[in-house]
């Protein structure tokens, strides 16, 4: 039972990535039977919204604060820039490209927060300390990763998708250097709006620290603001919203179910006892999960140039995950935990001390 204990954080988040890897999966197949990305996002919302408001009205009720006007910006902003910008973006990417190269471009995310952070003088950068020079070589690791996937791919690996898909009379999957240049533009610029997510969600749970309620709100303004976006890009096509028993209804109900319910429970548990730097650390597990369900199920090809980016971004990633690692330390056991409720990408903070720290008090930061 002991064992059994020690080895359940390991466990439960081993059942995420294989969950998250799911997701992927199923909104690549969504897409490819022709399911618009911005109806899939307002669906996908608007199943979060009724999952989750439930257990906020309920269990935040002690803890929740009055909404105040300057807040309903804050939150306003928040469903605009991950719901609508990051989460459209993200699947747009994912249409030009596979369900492999969109979960590996996730991985520049850390790396372009710890910029941003930079520049706006959240984070602090020492040139003399090897952590800082371990964030930076990481940054420009994954950075150089994320272009090498995009304009090298080398030869073809046939070994996994030739044999399995030749029997099935599945045509393999390619993508050409112009859609790769497309895809991972779009992603990245989401990244970015996911970046500017996570510090001004990390600021906004110091006053309204009602976590559960502040992703209901998310959740619901950002079904509504997709919804407006939706109307406008999708103007005249009336028939796109329409939804059968089919591969876009269980992307929809999935992704809502699982990403902003089963994974925050999860997330949430294995974060107070072993924080958010552990998480981040199984990451590029999804990225093999994703890669080696995609070259069986939807016949992807791969490339070596590819898989080699994929490798340097890994690698990137861990080197800035350890180069935050000392901040956890110093932080006299205060978590910060970046809550994103529609997709989960788990990152690790990459705020300053004086940022994180709330009075002594934890802030839970839950993540698509």
């Amino acid at each position: 039972m002991a064992y059994f204990h020690k080895a359940k954080p390991f466990l439960a988040i081993i059942f995420l990535q294989f969950g998250l890897a799911g997701m992927d999966i199923l909104s690549k197949v969504a897409l490819n039977h022709g399911m618009s990305n911005y109806v899939l996002v307002v669906y996908r919302h608007a199943v979060a919204t009724i999952v989750v408001a439930p257990f906020a009205v309920f269990l935040d009720k002690k803890v929740r604060p009055k909404m105040t006007c300057s807040m309903f910006i804050k939150i306003l902003l928040l469903s605009l820039l991950e719901p609508v910008i990051d989460q459209n973006l993200y699947y747009m990417g994912m249409k030009y490209t596979t369900a492999t190269f969109a979960a590996t471009m996730v991985n520049i995310l850390p790396a372009i927060t710890f910029v941003m952070a930079w520049i706006l003088r959240l984070e602090k950068v020492k040139c003399r300390s090897i952590r800082s020079q371990a964030k930076i070589v990481g940054t420009v690791a994954t950075v150089g990763g994320a272009m090498m996937m995009t304009v090298i791919k080398g030869p073809a690996l046939t070994f996994l998708s030739q044999t399995k898909n030749a029997s099935n009379g599945v045509k393999p999957i390619d993508i050409s250097v112009h859609d790769a240049i497309k895809g991972s533009i779009m992603i990245t610029i989401g990244c970015f709006s996911w970046a500017a997510f996570v510090i001004l969600q990390a600021i906004t749970l110091k006053t309204y620290p009602a976590e559960l309620s502040l992703t209901a709100w998310i959740c619901l303004l950002g079904t509504l603001e997709g919804t407006a976006v939706a109307l406008v890009m999708e103007k005249g096509k009336s028939a796109i919203w329409a939804i059968g028993w089919d591969a876009n209804l269980l992307a929809a109900v999935y992704s809502g179910i699982f990403c902003s319910g089963l994974a925050y429970y999860i997330q949430g548990i294995v974060m107070k006892e072993r924080g958010p730097v552990f998480v981040t650390a199984f990451n590029p597990l999804c990225m093999v999960i994703v890669a080696i369900l995609s070259t069986f199920i939807m016949a992807e090809k791969m490339y070596l140039g590819r898989i080699i980016g994929a490798l340097v971004i890994v690698g990137g990633l861990y080197m800035v995950i350890w180069g935050k690692g000392k901040d956890y330390d110093n932080n006299n056991g205060n978590t910060i935990i970046i809550q994103d409720d529609l997709s989960v990408k788990e990152i690790p903070s990459l705020l300053p001390l004086s940022v994180q720290q709330n009075n002594g008090n934890k802030v839970t930061e839950q993540t698509k």
